[in-house]
Order: structure tokens, then C-alpha cells, then sequence
């Protein structure tokens, strides 16, 4: 998993689900309901389903005869899966959801820290490395932290735990083509973004024709389809890479609304 170790990966995806807990964990009953930047979604909703993938990954690792069931239901129509979830989990009043939200990101952390490095956990398309579904979990927690960290008006100052998530996008490239059914290009991009610290992380050829720079904050945004490209500092060189900035995504299945241009500011940009 690039230069990092499972327990690396780990680590930072245990402090995410208790860097997102504590976003919420202050909140009345009222503003658990308010409206999130994905349209249909509240606080209440984010958090319901993020515990609903640690319970799906947490069985993943630990019982995977017990996690065949569970994808067998999500097979057929993953999106009625995740609302069934959603209605599973918002169930709770919010205090008890935000226990299971904890509870069951710590199982999954747990569980996937028993998984030997050299082993796969089953997953919904295909069996994944334990670090690579730690990142998995990592871009979850990004991406539906920043639609609460929007309801609420609160910016999140971006770590080097990013950096996960980076190679994860890298990794995953081809999802944005996949969900809309184009042919992904033969020839990989190089990325090249700069840390909130400064360093610079960079994945693939470095003679690539395609590459993507900017921050990696930023590209991170991009990625989970949290922001518009417009409203973000990144650079494209090659055609493909230019036309990849409009349909990147992170994750399998429908790409979603995505962010409209300039619905956020952002301190990156002077638009």
C-alpha cells in the first residue's frame, strides 16, 4: 500500500471516525436534521451511513460468511441497501447513533488490523488488501465529513492523513469512466499534489502525457465529488487528464449531483 503499513492507514482512519464524532457530538436533537450539501441528506444521514459501511466492513474482516449475507441484499440494488441502512440506523435517536457510529468504526479498525497483510477482505465487487479498504474507509469518512463540516459551517484543517486517500483516488482512477460507461484511458496519469505540510506526494510515470497537480486538499474534493473543479486549484496537462477533472470520483456506482461552481469559497481560490 504505497510506503504505508496497514497499521499506518489504520491509525489515521481510527483518528478520522473520532475527528468526524466530535463534529456532532455536541449537536441537539434539531440539528442532527439539517440539511446537507447532498441533496435528501441530513447530518443524521451521514452519520447512519458511514456506521452502516464500518458494519459492513467490520463483518468483512471478522466474518466473511456473515458479510456474503449482508452483500447479497446490497448485490441486487446497492442503492436500496444503503437506504435500508439509512432507515436502519436513523432508527436511533442521535446519542445512541453516534455510539454505533463509534462503536462499529472501532470494530471495523479492530478487525481489519487482525487480517494478516498478505490476506484480502471480501468486498462488494471484488476481495480488497485490508489497507486498501482502511483507504476506502478514509474516503468515506472525508467525503461525508465534508457535508457535515458544510451544514455546520465549520472548516476542517487538512492533515497528512490525506495522503491515504491520494492513493487511493490514484488507484481508482478509472471509476469516473466506469460509472459513466466511457472506455478508461490504456496509459496512466501521473499525480503530483502538495501536502498541508508542504511535501510533495506523487503517484505514477513521471514522463506521463496526463497529470494532475494542485493541492492535495484539493484534489481530495475533487475525487469525492465535494467540490467543482472550477472552485479548486488543480492543474490538468493532457487532454485526458483535463476531461478527467470533470468526472473523477473515488468511489464505484453512480457518480451522483456532485457540488455545482462556486456553491463553496474556497481559501485556495481567489473565485
Amino acid at each position: 500500500m504505497s510506503t504505508a503499513t496497514l497499521n499506518d492507514v489504520l491509525k489515521d482512519l481510527a483518528t478520522d471516525i473520532e475527528e468526524t464524532a466530535r463534529l456532532v457530538e455536541g449537536l441537539d436533537e434539531q440539528s442532527w436534521h439539517t440539511a446537507t450539501p447532498a441533496p435528501g441528506w441530513s447530518i443524521a444521514d451521514q452519520i447512519a451511513h458511514l456506521t452502516f459501511i464500518f458494519h459492513l466492513a467490520g463483518t468483512a474482516a471478522a466474518d466473511p460468511e456473515g458479510f456474503a449475507k449482508l452483500a447479497a441484499g446490497a448485490a441486487g440494488d446497492f442503492d436500496g441497501a444503503v437506504n435500508a441502512a439509512l432507515k436502519q440506523f436513523n432508527a436511533f435517536p442521535p446519542a445512541e447513533l453516534l455510539g454505533r457510529f463509534r462503536a462499529l468504526g472501532r470494530r471495523s479498525v479492530e478487525s481489519l488490523a487482525a487480517v494478516p497483510a498478505d490476506q484480502v477482505v471480501p468486498w462488494l465487487v471484488n476481495p480488497l488488501p485490508p489497507a486498501v479498504l482502511a483507504s476506502a474507509g478514509i474516503m468515506e469518512v472525508f467525503g461525508h465529513g465534508q457535508d457535515i463540516a458544510d451544514a455546520l459551517g465549520v472548516r476542517r484543517e487538512p492533515t497528512e492523513r490525506l495522503r491515504h486517500l491520494v492513493f487511493f483516488a490514484f488507484l481508482t482512477r478509472d471509476f469516473g469512466y466506469l460509472s459513466r460507461g466511457l472506455t478508461p484511458p490504456a496509459a496512466p496519469f501521473r499525480i503530483e499534489v502538495t501536502a498541508p505540510n508542504g511535501e510533495l506526494w506523487a503517484y505514477g510515470p513521471e514522463d506521463a502525457t496526463d497529470r494532475v497537480c494542485g493541492p492535495a486538499e484539493d484534489f481530495c474534493l475533487l475525487v469525492t465529488r465535494r467540490r467543482h473543479r472550477d472552485d479548486l486549484a488543480l492543474t490538468a496537462t493532457g487532454e485526458e487528464a483535463d476531461r478527467w477533472l470533470d468526472i473523477a470520483q473515488a468511489y464505484r456506482g453512480p457518480a451522483g449531483e456532485g457540488r455545482a461552481p462556486g456553491q463553496f469559497a474556497h481559501p485556495h481560490c481567489d473565485h
